[in-house]
């Protein structure tokens, strides 16, 4: 053999060995990543699903569960989707030829966005829809009982699904572009379906990021301060400590009395109000078991609450009187920091036309800086995009519209499991086109994510812009404003006056005797 054969030869075998390694890499991030989901999942399921005296229904539940595991594995990667690609660009320029960052290249940053668009399209068109119709199904009248006979039902479910969805894409293109050329593109299900019908999907979760975003950045304040300790001035917590205990200790002596009263826990619902001398002789007859369980419910969160109180109450001053200021100034600088760059960048998208978000096919890394601070302008961007991801998840379980989708510890039913992934899944793939569309980053979209074509549309961009900072202006001064003005009402006691406080509720009797 040549020398040049050699020399191709061994190109190759560097290519493939180059290929094996990013392989590696990605398969270990994401068992990583699907460790950790399926540790959460574990500690939100209901175990009285997985523990049925059907044996078919626990094995169905565990193949959905599994389904949602890997579909939240990839919405946390696409969370970390951009901060890992910004991270590693100003890696690669700070040390360029160090030996044991030589894994981390252009071609594995690009191959890991590919394969969360991937995995995205996989999750939410087809893994998620089936694990839906799985739990839900029963198989075929006159079919043979057993997981097998879900399964065909199921797939028959998805594929008219798929129909339904595909016609609905044929019809919607034909509209928007009436043209031939569109309508037969659509044919080609891999090049232009899938990244069309993706197109749609992101497009909805940036107008849901929109409107949680700002509503999650307001409501950050209020969570926070339910989390961290607040100064004595602002916080009563020996009263909230007394009326617990009050309340635990009223439960109890009820359920204690009911026990006695009425054996079994048993109550007459018809004879509710009746005085005890009207009672029936046979406490069974005309008797409905009492919800005893709910009782307990609400004994053990009043337990649960008291404990944290004490905590709470038991916490160092550093703690009361550093803490909480602190993390409330953070919070403002975050939240007013996002806002001024949103601002800059309208008056950005007016002068230059290089603000567009655009996409880049080939992935350059460690040649320039994507942010003009360098190295500490890009940990703020990567700060920046967790904590408006972080308030977005806030604002969506805060949100009147899906509050009831909010997970319970130990008592979240498979199909709000379900729900939770999916609208997850939509809220962060959408996340690397909120971020770059707002300008909180200058790196540029990778892969499938920068095909978009709405992404090229002026109009589109700088209304998204303007009205982002619109209703994050508007819901901050409203909250803040308010916030402080009932703290110091409940400061100094004002809330406690006979007279109505305007813009704050008057307290109820109860509290007032108390």
């Amino acid at each position: 053999m040549e020398a040049a054969d050699y020399e191709v030869l061994s190109v190759r075998e560097q290519l493939f060995h180059e290929r094996v390694r990013e392989c590696i890499i990605s398969t270990l991030l994401f068992a990583t990543l699907y460790i950790l989901c399926h540790i959460t999942l574990t500690h939100f399921k209901k175990p009285a699903e997985f523990t049925t005296v059907d044996d078919e229904d626990a094995t169905v539940n565990k193949i959905a569960l599994e389904l949602c595991t890997f579909t939240l594995a990839v919405s946390l990667g696409a969370v970390l989707l951009l901060p890992f690609s910004i991270i590693s660009n100003e890696v690669l320029l700070s040390l360029p030829r160090n030996y044991y960052i030589q894994w981390l290249n252009g071609s594995l940053i690009h191959g890991l966005w590919n394969l969360v668009f991937l995995f995205s399209n996989l999750s939410l068109i087809f893994l998620m829809p089936f694990a839906y119709f799985f739990t839900e199904s029963e198989g075929f009248a006159g079919s043979r009982k057993g997981v097998l006979g879900r399964v065909y039902e199921t797939v028959v479910m998805l594929m008219l699904l798929t129909l339904l969805v595909l016609g609905m894409v044929w019809v919607a293109s034909a509209i928007v572009d009436n043209n031939k050329t569109s309508r037969e593109s659509l044919y080609d299900f891999w090049e232009y379906y899938l990244p069309y019908l993706y197109s749609c999907i992101s497009f909805l979760g940036v107008l849901l990021l929109l409107v949680c975003t700002p509503l999650g950045l307001a409501r950050m304040f209020s969570v926070t301060g339910k989390l961290l300790v607040k100064p004595r001035v602002l916080e009563d917590l020996e009263e909230q400590l007394y009326c617990s205990a009050f309340e635990e200790a009223a439960l109890t002596r009820r359920i204690c009395s009911e026990l006695q009263f009425f054996p079994g826990g048993m109550i007459g619902l018809a004879w509710a109000g009746a005085a005890p001398s009207s009672l029936p002789s046979d406490p069974t007859s005309c008797w409905l078991p009492l919800d005893m369980e709910l009782l307990h419910r609400q004994v053990l969160a009043l337990q649960t609450q008291r404990v944290l109180l004490e905590k709470r109450w038991k916490a160092s001053a550093w703690q009361r009187n550093l803490g909480y200021p602190l993390a409330m100034l953070c919070l403002l600088l975050l939240t007013g920091l996002s806002v001024l760059i949103v601002a800059f960048h309208i008056l950005e998208l007016l002068i230059d036309e290089a603000a567009m978000p655009r996409g880049m096919q080939g992935a350059s890394l460690g040649q320039v800086s994507f942010s003009k601070l360098g190295s500490f302008g890009a940990v703020i961007q990567v700060v920046l995009i967790f904590y408006l991801m972080v308030s977005s998840i806030v604002g969506f379980y805060s949100s009147p519209l899906f509050r009831g989708l909010r997970p319970r510890w130990h008592d979240t039913a498979m199909t709000q499991i379900i729900g939770n992934c999916v609208c997850l899944l939509v809220l962060s793939s959408a996340l690397p086109v909120f971020s770059r569309t707002l300008g909180l980053t200058r790196f540029d979209l990778l892969g499938d994510f920068g095909r978009f074509n709405w992404l090229g549309n002026f109009y589109i961009v700088f209304l998204y812009n303007a009205t982002f900072a619109g209703l994050t202006t508007l819901c901050l001064v409203k909250t803040f404003t308010a916030a402080v003005r009932a703290e110091l009402i409940r400061a100094f006691g004002l809330d406690r006056l006979p007279l109505p406080v305007s813009g704050f509720p008057r307290a109820s009797r109860k509290t007032q005797h108390q």
